[in-house]
C-alpha cells in the first residue's frame, strides 16, 4: 500500500503530518510526501521518500529566520512580525489582507503538478494538510479521494456561522471594541469571497465542468481529521469528522537532555514555535517572571538568541531548538503561543499551560483551554513579569487546573494515540468501500 502525504514546506506543519503516517510506516506501508526542500530532512528522518511539490514561496526547516526567505516572503513576515506587535486585531487584519499569497500560491501549477504526482504514484490513501489549498482544490477536481488533516483550532475549518481569520471566541485577557471587530470581520468577509473567486478560477482551469464553491475556506476533504483533543471540541465541527487528539512523535535520542531530565526537580518549558520565537520581548518578559519565582525551566528560543534572555541560571536548559515531546513528557507546565503542536503535545502529556496567543487560530485555542480550566491565556503585548508569574504560579500548584479534564485529555490519548486512529478511520473506510463495489 502506498500513502501519500502532501505538506507545505513548514516543519510545523510537516512534523504532525508525518507522524500520522508512522502508522502506515509501521505495518510495513510505502509512504511517500510531496513538499519541498527545506524539510528533505524531517522526511528522510522519519524513513519517507520525498517527492518535490512547492506549495508555497516561503519554507521553513524548524526556525524560520526572514532573512533566509525569499525577498516578498521576507518583506510579509517583518510586516506580520511588526503587526503583532500591534497587538491582536491588527494582526489577524494584517494575515487577512496576505490570505491569497499565503494560502493559494500559484494555484493552477501547483494543482496541475499535484495531480502529476498522484497520476505517478496511484496511492491507496491521501493525506494532506487542510491548509495546502492548491493541492486540495486539485483533488478535488479530478474526484480524489482524500483525507483533510485540520492542523489547528477546529475554526481553521468554518462551519455554520463562522468565519475563516475571524477567531469565534476570545481568550478573557483579549477586549476588542465592537467598532474593531465590526472592521476585522467586514474585511475577512471581503478576503473570503476574494479567495473563492480564486479557487473557482483556478479550478475551472484544471477542470472546465468543476461545480463552482460557494465558500472556499469551508470546503474539506470527503474525509476530515482534527488534530485536536475532542474534550476540547468546540460546537460547530464537520459531521462525521475524527479528533485524533494530537500526534505526539517519537523523537531522536539527546544526551544532554537525558543527563538533564535525570534530575528530577519539577520544571516549566517554554516554546514559541519556529515563527513567534521572534518575538524576543516576550521571550525575555517570561524568562524574567521564571527566574523571579524560583523555577527551573527549559526553553527553546528559536530565533531569539539566547544572550537576550538575560542570564540562565545554572540549572536551566536553553537552546534554540529543543525535543518538545520528550520534555513535555516530564514538564509541570508549559508556556507557549499557542500553535496546535504545542497545544495538543503539552495536553497530551497531561501538562497545564499559560498560552500567550499573537495570531490565526491561537486565540480560540487560547479560550478553548480557558473554558476547559485545562490552562490560562494572557496577552503576551500587555503582560508584565509579575502577571506572568502568577499564572505559572497557579497552573503549578493547581489552583487555575480542572485536574480531571486534564487526565481525561491524556488518558484519551494514550489509549488511543492520533496517528493510529487515523490509520484505523481510513483502512474501516477502505474495507466498506471494496464492500460496496463488490455488492455492485
Amino acid at each position: 500500500m502506498t500513502l501519500l502525504l502532501i505538506s507545505p514546506d513548514y516543519a510545523s506543519h510537516l512534523l504532525p503530518l508525518a507522524t500520522i503516517a508512522t502508522a502506515w510506516r509501521d505495518r510495513g506501508h510505502r509512504v511517500v510526501v510531496a513538499t519541498g526542500p527545506a524539510t528533505a530532512d524531517i522526511v528522510a528522518g522519519f524513513g519517507f521518500e520525498r517527492v518535490h511539490l512547492q506549495l508555497g514561496r516561503g519554507s521553513n526547516p524548524g526556525v524560520i529566520r526572514a532573512d533566509e526567505q525569499p525577498r516578498d516572503e521576507a518583506d510579509s513576515l517583518r510586516g506580520f512580525f511588526a503587526a503583532t506587535r500591534e497587538g491582536m486585531v491588527p494582526t489577524l487584519a494584517y494575515q487577512a489582507k496576505e490570505r491569497l499569497t499565503d494560502l493559494m500560491w500559484d494555484p493552477v501549477a501547483a494543482g496541475r503538478a499535484t495531480l502529476r504526482i498522484v497520476a505517478d504514484l496511484r496511492p491507496e490513501a491521501i493525506l494532506i494538510d487542510h491548509l495546502a489549498f492548491s493541492a486540495r482544490l486539485a483533488l478535488d477536481a479530478a474526484g480524489h479521494d482524500y483525507a483533510d488533516v485540520v492542523l489547528g483550532h477546529p475554526s481553521a475549518l468554518p462551519v455554520r456561522d463562522e468565519l475563516y481569520g475571524f477567531p469565534p471566541a476570545w481568550p478573557d485577557a483579549f477586549r476588542p471594541t465592537g467598532a474593531e471587530l465590526s472592521a476585522l470581520r467586514e474585511l475577512c468577509e471581503r478576503v473570503s469571497r476574494n479567495f473563492t473567486r480564486e479557487w473557482n478560477r483556478a479550478t475551472a482551469q484544471l477542470d472546465a465542468a468543476a461545480t463552482p464553491t460557494a465558500s472556499a475556506f469551508a470546503t474539506h476533504g470527503p474525509r476530515v481529521f482534527y488534530n485536536y483533543p475532542a474534550q476540547l471540541r468546540p460546537e460547530a465541527s464537520v459531521d462525521g469528522a475524527v479528533f485524533l487528539g494530537s500526534t505526539r512523535r517519537v523523537e531522536p535520542a539527546d544526551a544532554e537532555v537525558e543527563a538533564w531530565l535525570a534530575d528530577a526537580v519539577p520544571f516549566v518549558y517554554v516554546s514559541f514555535g519556529s515563527f513567534l520565537s521572534v518575538r524576543a520581548d516576550v521571550l525575555r518578559r517570561v524568562a524574567d517572571a521564571l527566574r523571579a519565582l524560583g523555577v527551573r525551566a527549559a526553553i527553546a528560543s528559536g530565533s531569539t538568541p539566547v544572550a537576550e534572555l538575560g542570564e540562565i541560571p545554572g540549572g536551566w536548559l536553553v537552546r534554540p531548538y529543543l525535543p518538545q515531546v520528550r520534555l513535555l513528557g516530564a514538564a509541570a507546565a508549559a508556556v507557549t503561543h499557542g500553535g496546535n503542536n504545542s497545544v495538543t503535545e503539552a495536553l497530551g502529556a497531561c501538562v497545564p499551560l499559560l498560552v500567550l496567543p499573537f495570531s490565526t487560530d491561537q486565540f480560540a485555542g487560547a479560550a478553548a483551554i480557558e473554558a476547559a480550566r485545562v490552562g490560562l491565556s494572557l496577552d503576551p503585548n500587555v503582560a508584565d513579569g509579575s502577571a506572568i508569574a502568577d499564572a505559572v504560579a497557579s497552573l503549578l500548584d493547581g489552583r487555575a487546573v480542572d485536574a480531571a479534564t486534564l487526565e481525561a485529555i491524556a488518558a484519551d490519548q494514550r489509549a488511543a494515540p492520533g496517528p493510529e486512529r487515523a490509520y484505523r478511520s481510513l483502512t474501516s473506510a477502505r474495507i466498506a468501500e471494496a464492500s460496496s463495489d463488490a455488492v455492485r
